[in-house]
């Protein structure tokens, strides 16, 4: 089959890799349509702490934001899977630890990511093989497109229902990359008050496409009480900006990852009694993603600026922006579609 394989820092191509097989308790998927991350560029780039750790090494096959369809089951899963539209969790802990037992296998401490750590294999491929226990079937309400922006979503969401908001709070999101966007998009569904904040005027015109009014940039900011903020950015300084906004009492939530060490002085968290909260992945919100989507509240599909095929996979991981993409911040492929 053909897969997009990173064979080094900033090194990859389509080859013709052998497919996979559905061992005991897994399933093979044929990937209908997979997101590019922040993530998969930096390991293209070698910028992923990953790397120095050696939890991820070269070659790597990239890809964990994907749907589509099961066409093979292993033994010990249910024929029922056969056909079915599915996405699925990138976290696959080992299932015996207490982390794991205690439904924390995301941090599971031998865990494998898919397409990012220990060498599982990714969906940036025309098939993926997966543990029948990290599906998750898709109802008809939610498309390719959708599928594809349930893994995003669901640390979206994870994020929004750490900030603990009540209808009517006031939240502040900084950063508009798909995570950004969806956590104020999950936020306003459930009655809070979304304001927006990116350097990017590109970035705050596309949310205003979506209804949000309050879009700033970091200088133009009112001086607003702010019941939580959601720090959704790559950007060093703002992890403590964060602190110094939020209303004293009540929430930071960092799910953004710099490129370098942020820093944060303790003493302006203790001296406004904040609690900060660290989400990694998504798994605890893939389901809650998947029935909002399905259920219209929210609509992931604008943020998709473009979908390309399989061999060009490594436009987007250079950063490159596709000629005719629209403003969306988000490039999906289809291993299915032709160049």
């Amino acid at each position: 089959m053909k897969a997009f394989v990173v064979t080094g820092q900033r090194t990859g191509a389509v080859q013709d890799v052998p497919p996979p097989a559905a061992g005991p308790g897994d399933v093979v998927v044929d990937v209908t349509r997979v997101g590019v991350c922040g993530t998969d560029v930096e390991l293209f780039t070698g910028e992923m702490a990953y790397l120095r750790e050696d939890h991820a090494r070269y070659p790597i096959r990239l890809g964990h934001e994907w749907c589509g369809t099961v066409s093979a089951v292993g033994e010990g899963v249910a024929e029922s899977w056969l056909g079915r539209r599915v996405t699925g969790d990138t976290m696959l802990g080992c299932g015996h630890c207490h982390r794991c037992l205690s439904g924390r296998h995301n941090v599971c401490e031998d865990r494998f990511e898919i397409g990012i750590r220990g060498g599982f294999p990714g969906a940036l491929a025309e098939q993926l093989a997966v543990p029948a226990t990290a599906l998750f079937a898709l109802p008809d309400t939610v498309d390719d497109v959708a599928g594809a922006l349930v893994e995003p979503g669901g640390n979206a969401l994870r994020a929004v229902r750490s900030a603990d908001l009540s209808p009517g709070d006031r939240l502040l999101v900084l950063g508009l990359g798909t995570i950004g966007l969806l956590a104020g998009e999950f936020a306003r569904a459930q009655g809070a008050e979304v304001h927006l904040v990116d350097r990017s005027d590109a970035a705050l015109d596309f949310a205003r496409t979506l209804g949000f009014s309050g879009v700033w940039l970091i200088e133009d900011l009112p001086s607003l009480p702010w019941d939580a903020v959601i720090d959704a950015s790559n950007a060093p300084t703002l992890p403590a900006l964060a602190v110094e906004l939020v209303e004293p009492g009540k929430r930071i939530v960092y799910i953004g990852l710099a490129g370098t060490p942020s820093h944060l002085d303790t003493r302006a968290m203790v001296l406004k009694d904040v609690t900060a909260v660290g989400i990694l992945a998504g798994s605890a919100g893939l389901a809650g993603a998947i029935e909002l989507y399905a259920s219209g509240a929210v609509d992931p599909r604008p943020l998709v600026g473009a979908t390309l095929s399989l061999d060009r996979v490594g436009e987007a991981l250079a950063g490159r922006r596709v000629a005719d993409a629209g403003p969306g911040p988000k490039i999906h492929i289809d291993p299915r579609q032709d160049s």
